[in-house]
């Protein structure tokens, strides 16, 4: 339902040359599991279980270099196995394709630094144009 919204509006702004410029960022809010439950009676499909270990975010544009797949998940889909990264990570790299610093982005509160990233977060240099 969402794939050729998304490609027309790559396309667009392909076209239009502002692909350069924007940051296109598509994930959910967290990945599932890769099987589905069954209910009490074996028969009924009550879903899939939210899955932190093995979940997929895609960007386009803007400074990410295209084409590029990183990180992979086991064999049934339900761990991240190849360059797993954490939100932190992720974060980092997005703000630094918005043009923040990350580890500058700091604010102060209750007499402790906090900042999007925590402690935490390095940049995602592998998928970087």
């Amino acid at each position: 339902q969402i794939d050729q919204p998304i490609a027309a509006l790559i396309t667009d702004l392909k076209q239009r040359g502002m692909l350069d410029d924007t940051l296109i960022i598509c994930g959910g809010e967290f990945g599932r599991t890769p099987t589905v439950e069954l209910g009490g009676d074996g028969k009924s499909q009550l879903g899939r279980d939210h899955n932190h270990y093995g979940f997929s975010v895609w960007m386009a544009g803007g400074g990410i270099r295209g084409g590029t797949a990183y990180g992979a998940t086991d064999d049934f889909g339900f761990k991240a196995e190849k360059n797993p990264t954490s939100v932190h990570d992720l974060h980092a790299t997005i703000l630094h394709l918005l043009g923040f610093d990350h580890e500058r982005l700091t604010y102060r509160y209750a007499g402790r630094d906090f900042r999007l990233t925590d402690v935490h977060g390095e940049l995602i240099q592998a998928i970087l144009a």
